[in-house]
């Protein structure tokens, strides 16, 4: 349990810092045109993530992660909220279709999808 929340949030911090590095030295103008279907993913699979470190947190604090006090109170407080973090600034289902799109406009025109 606690192996899978560790994989994917170091996974994500991988793919949040080659974006974020892509961003500071690339120029402006393209960045813009290259990175907006990359951040679309990246707000999806964070989104992912979070759901995916709720729902095991939950399950290695047991009933203690339904207590709004103790031991299991920001397990509580994560896990009432965190669904806000994927509605705003986009839905998921509309960030990866952004992702795609953007992803499928530097495909070329004879790929085979």
């Amino acid at each position: 349990m606690l192996i899978r929340m560790i994989g994917a949030i170091e996974a994500l911090e991988g793919y949040m810092e080659s974006l974020t590095f892509q961003m500071a030295n690339m120029d402006h103008s393209i960045s813009n045109m290259m990175l907006g279907g990359p951040t679309a993913i990246l707000k999806y699979q964070t989104t992912r993530t979070m759901t995916l470190v709720v729902d095991e947190a939950v399950q290695l604090f047991g009933g203690r992660a339904l207590t709004a006090s103790g031991m299991g109170k920001n397990v509580e407080i994560i896990q009432r909220t965190y669904k806000f973090a994927s509605i705003l600034g986009g839905s998921e289902e509309i960030m990866a279709d952004l992702g795609v799109r953007q992803a499928l406009l530097f495909f070329p025109p004879i790929a085979k999808l």
